[in-house]
């Protein structure tokens, strides 16, 4: 019995190719019958997310293209689809998925998010009665392989993103997050991850500011936050621990001279400044204030680069174990039992 991957990732194929094959959650059930019921498959898992499409099989697989079995799985398969579809046997297979699981292969590196993903496509599989004796084996041993590079390695440590680092640098100065008042100044793309990442840390008191307060009431509702009227957000100073601001205003919000009024009336205590807004919109002048600590874009974004350096470091170790997992692994896939008579075996390698 034969041992397959084959599929296409955020590598391989651009997002508008990447989201005609993506099996969305509700359709994944339909899908994994649809694949337990072609007579030459033994065993069989997806896993579907935004940067992947992947296909875990088993079987004695007779030799085939790549792209007669995605014109058969999917209606809408076009002419030089082909080309963005990769394909492992064996131990390239337990490799790959050994890599992926642990957040090697992601768009973020390191990233744990694709952990959990694996889990629940594994879960949803075994549910659907489509995984066996060789799939089990492979995805329990894949869980193990990932928990222990991340308590073995720092490959996870450290945020790559602009929110979460914010995040990381007000825990560095308040510690616990859990009773800080936090006000968010935009409710754009990155104040919506920015809010959600405080709120991922324990932030109870998160408040959503915009010039379109509708905006700021949409975002306060799915972050569990509460809006606030863009011209009377200077109120919320007085018991204020961080300010985030992120608009898209041609010219500096927040000066020393709009704030000084507030100033005299706050209580005690460090206010943790972020201005991820390009231009500014924090005046830097604003950090000659007594107890204020503020960072803007480019600060960030040196930790940002600074923590994936330290995960590309940390690769290196998680490859060497990997190799080692796989190794350990070889003996199952050479010597499984058969069942099952074949499969359409995709002829790309992944590049």
């Amino acid at each position: 019995m034969s041992l397959f991957c084959f599929g296409l990732t955020h590598n391989t194929a651009p997002l508008e190719v990447r989201e005609r094959f993506a099996i969305p959650n509700f359709a994944l059930p339909e899908a994994l019958a649809r694949l337990k019921a072609m007579p030459e498959v033994n065993e069989g898992l997806i896993l579907s997310t935004c940067n992947r499409t992947e296909f875990y099989l088993s079987g004695e697989l007779r030799k085939s293209s790549s792209a007669l079995f995605f014109q058969n799985f999917y209606s809408d398969f076009r002419a030089g689809d082909e080309k963005h579809l990769f394909q492992l046997r064996a131990s390239d297979c337990v490799r790959h998925l050994f890599r992926v699981g642990a957040g090697l292969e992601s768009m973020v590196l390191g990233e744990t998010e694709i952990f959990g993903q694996v889990k629940r496509a594994y879960e949803l599989a075994r549910s659907a009665r489509t995984t066996g004796k060789l799939l089990n084996r492979l995805f329990q041993k894949s869980f193990h392989v990932g928990k222990q590079l991340r308590n073995s390695t720092a490959i996870s440590r450290g945020s790559v993103s602009v929110a979460s680092v914010a995040v990381d640098l007000a825990e560095q100065i308040f510690g616990d997050l859990h009773r800080r008042k936090i006000l968010v100044i935009g409710a754009g793309e990155i104040g919506a991850k920015t809010a959600r990442a405080f709120r991922s840390r324990g932030t109870e008191e998160v408040f959503i500011s915009n010039r379109c307060f509708e905006r700021a009431q949409a975002l306060a509702i799915l972050t569990g936050g509460r809006a606030v009227q863009f011209e009377n957000w200077e109120a919320e100073f007085h018991d204020l621990d961080i300010l985030v601001s992120c608009t898209a205003a041609p010219h500096a919000i927040i000066t020393s001279e709009k704030l000084t009024p507030f100033w005299r009336a706050r209580r005690p205590g460090p206010l943790f400044m972020i201005d991820l807004a390009m231009p500014r919109d924090i005046d830097p002048e604003v950090k000659k204030l007594d107890d204020v600590y503020l960072y803007d874009l480019d600060s960030i974004q040196l930790q940002v680069e600074q923590n994936l350096a330290d995960r590309k470091r940390e690769s290196k170790k998680c490859f060497h174990l990997i190799e080692r997992h796989v190794q350990e692994f070889e003996p199952w896939v050479e010597h499984s039992p058969a069942g099952g008579a074949g499969f359409f075996v995709p002829e790309f390698a992944l590049g």
